[in-house]
């Protein structure tokens, strides 16, 4: 019983640390994208900043599944099913 305990309190830690993370992502991005948009307005007229732009959003959408477990390729119940594919396979 108390393993289990263990085992769900590290498990939302690390979720926790996943939200926490995701959130400093989120925070840096709302600060440097804007700072990247005025410098391409001030230097150029070519719109370089939608590449940072959509590239970092790209990769902040799968942070954001990563942490709240709404990955639709890599799920909880895909998750679980390698799980116990592993925990089945007598040569792991």
């Amino acid at each position: 019983m108390e393993n289990s305990n263990e085992h769900r309190y590290a498990r939302a830690k690390e979720r926790v640390e996943n939200i926490k993370s995701f959130y400093h992502n989120l925070i840096a991005y709302c600060i440097v994208i804007p700072l990247l948009v005025y410098l391409n307005f001030r230097t150029t007229e070519f719109p370089w900043a939608i590449f940072p732009a959509i590239g970092w959003g790209l990769g902040l959408v799968g942070h954001w599944m990563t942490a709240y477990g709404q990955n639709p390729f890599f799920g909880k119940e895909w998750e679980e099913r390698k799980i116990q594919e592993f925990m089945n396979d007598k040569e792991f």
